[in-house]
This record gives C-alpha cells, sequence and structure tokens, in this order.
C-alpha cells in the first residue's frame, strides 16, 4: 500500500516539486499552504509522515506540529529557512521527528523519509511479543509502548527508539555522539543537542511527577544510561 504524505508549505512552487518528485516515487501526496488548512487535513485523512514547514501564515509550523502531537505520534519532518540551532531546536521541542533546512535536494528529503519508514513501519512483518520490564516500568517493543504502572506513555518515534536502545543496555553509558549516530544515523547532520532536547522530552514525560521513579541517569557529564532509581 502506498504511503501517504501531507505536504505544508505556503511557497507553492516549493510544494509542486515535492509533490511531482514523491508521487513518482508511488507516494500519495496531499498539500496544504497555511497552519489552518494542515490541521483540518490531518483531522479528516490519515497520514504516514508529514513534511512540514515552520513559516506558515494563520497557524505557524510550531502551532502545526504542536496541535498534532496532542493527537498522533506521526513522523514530522520540519521543513525550514531558518538555520540557526534555536529554531531547530524549538521544532524537535515541539515534538518533530527530523528538520532539513531550505534550500534542500529533494533527494535528501526522501532519503530521510524512508530512514524514519525503516524504523517505523511495521507493516506486512512478523514480530515476536518482546516486552521488557523493569519494576512498574514496561517497554513494549512490539507494539512500540510504554507504562509505568497502569499508565501510558506516548512517545514520538525518536524517542521512543532513544529510550528503546538505553533499555535494552541497561546501565551502559552512551555518550551523546554515540546516541546520535546510532539512533539519528551515520550521516546525521545535526549536533549532539538534538540527543540533549530528546532526553529532557523522555524525562518530561516519563518522569514527570515528584517522587516517581528516575529512569535515564547522566553519569558525570559522560553521557546517559538507562536504569531504576
Amino acid at each position: 500500500m502506498s504511503k501517504r504524505v501531507l505536504v505544508v508549505d505556503d511557497e507553492k512552487l516549493i510544494v509542486k516539486g515535492i509533490m511531482l518528485s514523491l508521487s513518482s516515487d508511488g507516494y500519495v501526496v496531499d498539500c496544504a499552504y497555511d497552519g489552518e488548512e494542515a490541521v483540518r487535513m490531518f483531522d479528516e485523512n490519515k497520514y504516514d509522515i508529514i513534511l512540514l514547514d515552520l513559516m506558515l501564515p494563520k497557524i505557524d509550523g510550531l502551532g502545526v506540529c504542536e496541535a498534532i502531537r496532542a493527537k498522533s505520534e506521526v513522523p514530522i519532518i520540519m521543513l525550514t529557512a531558518k538555520g540557526d540551532d534555536d529554531d531547530k531546536i524549538k521544532g524537535l521541542d515541539c515534538g518533530a521527528d527530523d528538520y532539513i533546512t531550505k534550500p534542500f535536494n529533494i533527494s535528501e528529503v526522501k532519503a530521510r523519509m524512508k530512514a524514519i519508514f525503516r524504523r517505523t513501519d511495521k507493516e506486512g512483518k512478523k514480530a515476536e511479543e518482546e516486552i521488557i520490564s523493569y519494576a512498574d516500568f514496561k517497554l513494549d517493543i512490539t507494539q512500540r509502548r510504554v507504562f509505568i504502572g497502569n499508565k501510558e506513555y506516548n512517545l514520538t518515534a525518536k524517542e521512543f527508539e532513544l529510550l528503546e536502545l538505553l533499555v535494552k543496555n541497561r546501565n551502559k553509558v552512551y555518550g551523546r555522539d554515540s546516541l546520535l549516530k546510532l539512533v539519528w544515523g551515520e550521516n546525521y547532520p545535526g549536533d549532539v543537542r538534538t540527543v540533549d532536547v530528546h532526553i529532557r522530552r523522555l524525562r518530561e514525560k516519563i518522569e514527570d511527577n515528584p517522587g516517581e521513579p528516575k529512569f535515564v541517569h547522566t553519569k558525570w557529564g559522560m553521557g546517559y544510561y538507562f536504569n531504576v532509581e
């Protein structure tokens, strides 16, 4: 079955170019030209991935990302003309899985999409149920779900992959460079602050109440590891 993509950008020439290229590769592509239209289309359809511009009329890309993240963990790649690191971090903070700075090569966009699909697409594959538990913490790798006690925590694709790596290698300390390569890939152009942003979001989600167990730890500034405190 063809993957369905929502492309959101107010620059119609860019949208047309992306749409033609993706369509030629067999993707089903819908287009939106402002933030309100993007949110409406998302509510009315099911998408496998979203390419989302940061600078949009009516509702900006950050607002659209937050609105979608309140309902879904669908992969989101931010497309932004802003090369400032703070803008990239804001995009990751609001729930984006990846970002690409304009001007970009469409081949890079498609390569990033395929990398996300390779990690998240379970369709047509038989997988044995795999669950890792520590005390009240449970990681369901097959269903990509996280529980503490009876409460489920919704994670983005990258957050889950990061947590899965740490959980499977309990007490092993990973430096930021190692985590960036293992989770985002050898050729990922971002820096180690991407890791810090995702670790912070993980902590905010799964360690959000005082007195709850701590799971992701920092060791003397060397890196991160998983254990139940």
